[in-house]
C-alpha cells in the first residue's frame, strides 16, 4: 500500500481551478460576476483568440483597497459570507472565496484597481499562484483583470479547449445570459475588436431580447407576472411560433443568477403541451427573486444548480404563470405572403483606442452628445413599463439607438415592426431628422384588436368556402382566417375527452377475454400504491395468483389502443415522476384516438358542418393548436393582401 502524503499549495491550488476554471469562459464567468457584486453598472468584457491569449474585463465597481489586494488571491478568501449561517441569506453572485485563487494558479494575471476614496490605485502581477509584483499606479475607479496564457503552466488542459471561434461562442452565449439576468447593467463584449454585444443597462429587459434574439422574437413576447408569499416572478414568455428544437431559448433567473433546474424546465415545457408540435421547446425569459432560506445556491461549485425548500410550490407557480399567458390571448399566428429580409447585423471594426471604457466618463458623453435623444413621450413608448428605478440618461440615448430608430435601421425597416410604427418627420433639407410617434400608431394586437374566437364576434364570420377540401376560409373585420378543418375537429375531439378525464366521468369497457399481464416486485409495489389512480382512470385489475394480474376493463375512449402497453408505460411514469406526470400517458393516447376520429383533409364539409365546428371551438381552453401543437388557425391581413396587389407600398 502506497502511502499517504500531504499534497503541496500549488498542486491544491491546480485541482481546485480544475473545479471553477475549465475554459476562458468560466474565468470570464466569475470576473463578471465579481463585478457585478462590486456595484458595477458598467462592465467591459474583450477577448483575443477565444479568450486563451488575452481577457480583459473592467467594470466600474466599487474596486479594491491596497491591503485587500493580496488576500482577494488567497483560497476561500471572500467579503461575501463570514460564518457558515450566511449561506442562508446569500443576495451575492459569488461567494466561495475560490474565483481569483484558482484563476491565478493557471494563468498569468493583473490587476489594476482604486476605490472611491484612495488617492491612487495598486497594480498587482500574480502568474501561476506565485507574486510578482505589487505597485502603486493611477487608475480609474474600479477594476480591470487581464487574464493572459490561459493554462500555460498546465499544457495538458490546454490541449482540451476547443477552436478560438467555439470557445469564442461559450463567451458570446454566456455574456447574453449576464446581459438578459441584469438589465440594469451596461455590457459591452468585444471580440478581436468587435464589438459583439453592447446593451444600454436602462433596466428593460426587452430592450436587451431585442439586442440579442431580434425583432422577430421581440415582437411575440407575451410579459408574465406573479407574487407569492415567498416568490416574485416577471418576464416574458414566447408565443408558439417563435419556438426552436433544443432549449436554448429557455433562460431562466433566481435572484439575478442564471441556472438550470429540472423543475422549473419542466413547469414551462408542461404549461407549453398542447401549444407546441413535438420535440419544440418555448422561449422564455423569467426573472425570479425569491428569500434565502427558500433557496440553496451552494450545490456546486459552477452555482449553476440550485434546490428549493418547497419544489411542488414552485412547479406550480411557474406552470400557472406560463400557462396564464398563452391562454389569455388570442394566439393566432398571422402568415405574410411578403418575402422580408432580415434586418442587416452591422458590426464595426474598432481598434483599441476607439473602444470607451466604462471608466471613460467624459468619453461616454461625448459619445452620446452625437447620439439621437429621445423626448419623454417617445421614451415611454419604447420602455413600455420600465422599471421603477430610474435609467441614466446616456444608458437611455444608447436603448433608442439600439431599438431601431430611423438614423440606425432605415425607414423601410421600420415600417415592419409591428407593436411600434414610427413616423419619420423631415425638415428643411439639411437639416436634422426627427422621429414623432403618434399614439394613433401604436398597435397591440393583443389588447386593441377584437379576437375572432368570441361568443360576441360570432354572429360577424363570415364564412367564404372551402378550398382543397381541407381548409375553410373565414373574413372577420380586416382579416382572413384560414381554418384548418382536420386539426380543428381533432383538437375538438381531444377537448372532450381530457374534459371527462378531469371531471371524472369514466365510462369502462370490458375486454373478453381479460389480459392477463406479469409483473416485477416494483411494479406490484406501484400498483398497490397506486390503485385508486386506475381505478378513477377506468380500468379494473385484480390479482390473478404470483405476479400475474388480471385487467378485466379499459377506458372506454382507450377500447383498441394497445391497452396493456398503456397500462405498464403508467407504472413506469409513476415510478419515476407523480400521478399529474402519468395522467400525461392518457393525453398522449387521446390525442392519437381523436387524431383517427377527426375528418380527415381532402373531405368535404358542408357550410352547416364548417359553421357547426367554428361554434365549437370557442368553447375551448385552447383552441389555437390541435394536440400535437399545430396551429388550428392562421390569419392574413387585409394590409398584407394590398401589399401584394401594389394597392399599397
Amino acid at each position: 500500500m502506497q502511502k499517504i502524503a500531504l499534497l503541496d499549495q500549488n498542486t491544491i491550488d491546480k485541482i481546485a481551478a480544475g473545479e471553477v476554471v475549465e475554459r476562458p469562459s468560466s474565468v470570464v464567468k466569475e470576473l463578471v460576476e465579481n463585478a457585478i457584486d462590486a456595484g458595477a453598472t458598467a462592465v467591459t468584457v474583450e477577448i483575443t483568440d477565444g479568450g486563451k491569449k488575452l481577457i480583459r474585463i473592467t467594470d466600474n465597481g466599487s474596486g479594491m483597497e491596497a491591503d485587500q489586494v493580496r488576500l482577494s488571491f488567497l483560497r476561500h478568501a471572500t467579503s461575501k459570507i463570514t460564518k457558515l449561517e450566511d449561506l442562508e441569506t446569500i443576495s451575492s453572485l459569488g461567494f466561495r472565496g475560490e474565483a481569483l485563487s484558482s484563476i491565478a494558479a493557471v494563468a498569468q494575471v493583473e490587476l489594476i484597481t482604486k476605490t472611491h476614496n484612495a488617492i491612487c490605485g495598486v497594480r498587482y502581477q500574480i502568474e501561476g499562484g506565485k507574486e510578482t509584483r505589487m505597485e502603486e499606479m493611477g487608475a480609474p475607479e474600479g477594476s480591470t483583470f487581464l487574464i493572459r496564457n490561459l493554462f500555460f503552466n498546465t499544457p495538458a488542459r490546454s490541449k482540451f479547449l476547443r477552436t478560438d471561434t467555439t470557445e469564442a461562442n461559450y463567451i458570446n452565449a454566456l455574456m447574453e445570459q449576464l446581459a438578459m439576468s441584469h438589465p440594469e447593467i451596461s455590457f459591452k463584449y468585444i471580440q478581436n475588436q468587435q464589438v459583439k454585444l453592447h446593451t444600454s443597462g436602462n433596466y428593460n429587459t426587452r430592450d436587451v431580447i431585442y439586442s440579442i434574439y431580434g425583432r422577430d422574437i421581440t415582437k411575440s413576447l407575451l410579459d408574465i407576472h406573479f407574487k407569492n408569499d415567498f416568490m416574485e416572478m416577471e418576464g416574458f414568455v414566447g408565443k408558439p411560433e417563435i419556438s426552436r428544437g433544443n432549449r436554448s431559448f429557455e433562460n431562466y433567473y433566481i435572484n439575478g443568477r442564471y441556472v438550470k433546474d429540472r423543475i422549473i424546465t419542466k413547469a414551462i415545457e408542461d404549461a407549453y403541451k398542447g401549444f407546441l408540435m413535438q420535440h419544440k421547446f418555448p422561449f422564455v425569459s423569467i426573472h425570479i427573486q425569491m428569500e434565502g432560506n427558500d433557496l440553496d445556491v451552494n450545490v456546486h461549485p459552477q452555482k449553476m444548480e440550485v434546490r428549493f425548500a418547497r419544489s411542488a410550490e414552485v412547479y406550480d407557480a411557474v406552470y400557472q404563470t406560463v400557462r396564464n399567458a398563452l391562454t389569455r390571448r388570442e394566439l393566432i399566428p398571422e402568415v405574410s405572403i411578403t418575402s422580408e429580409k432580415p434586418l442587416p447585423k452591422t458590426t464595426d471594426k474598432l481598434t483599441r483606442a476607439s473602444v470607451p471604457e466604462p471608466f471613460e466618463v467624459k468619453r461616454r458623453q461625448e459619445i452620446n452628445r452625437e447620439e439621437p435623444v429621445l423626448t419623454s413621450r417617445e421614451n415611454k413608448l419604447f420602455q413600455g413599463t420600465l422599471s421603477k428605478v430610474s435609467a441614466p440618461v446616456g444608458q437611455v440615448k444608447e436603448s433608442a439607438a439600439s431599438y431601431g430608430r430611423p438614423e440606425t435601421i432605415g425607414n423601410e425597416h421600420q415600417k415592419k415592426l409591428p407593436d411600434i410604427a414610427l413616423t419619420p418627420v423631415e425638415k428643411e433639407p439639411g437639416s436634422t431628422k426627427k422621429t414623432e410617434i403618434k399614439s394613433e400608431d401604436v398597435k397591440q394586437i393583443d389588447f386593441f384588436e377584437e379576437k375572432l374566437l368570441t361568443p360576441e364576434a360570432r354572429s360577424r364570420h363570415q364564412i367564404i368556402g372551402q378550398i382543397f377540401d381541407t381548409y375553410w376560409l373565414v373574413q372577420f373585420e380586416d382579416k382572413l382566417y384560414i381554418i384548418d378543418q382536420h386539426a380543428a375537429h381533432e383538437k375538438v375531439f381531444y377537448e372532450r375527452f381530457t374534459d371527462r378525464f378531469q371531471k371524472q366521468k369514466i365510462e369502462s369497457q370490458y375486454i373478453s377475454p381479460p389480459m392477463i399481464v406479469t409483473l416485477t416486485l416494483r411494479e406490484e409495489t406501484i400498483l398497490k400504491a397506486n390503485s385508486d389512480l386506475f381505478r378513477k382512470a377506468g380500468f379494473e385489475i385484480e390479482p390473478f395468483g404470483g405476479k400475474e394480474y388480471c385487467i378485466s376493463a379499459v377506458p372506454s375512449n382507450l377500447y383498441g389502443l394497445e391497452e396493456e402497453g398503456l397500462f405498464l408505460e403508467m407504472l413506469d411514469q409513476l415510478a419515476e415522476h407523480s400521478e399529474k406526470d402519468a395522467l400525461e400517458i392518457f393525453a398522449s393516447r387521446i390525442a392519437s384516438m381523436a387524431c383517427k376520429a377527426a375528418v380527415k383533409g381532402n373531405q368535404k364539409m358542408s357550410y352547416q358542418e364548417a359553421d357547426h365546428l367554428i361554434g365549437e371551438l370557442l368553447k375551448l381552453d385552447n383552441p389555437y393548436h390541435c394536440p400535437h401543437g399545430r396551429p388550428t388557425i392562421i390569419s392574413m391581413s387585409r394590409t398584407e393582401l394590398e401589399k401584394k396587389f401594389k394597392r399599397i407600398l
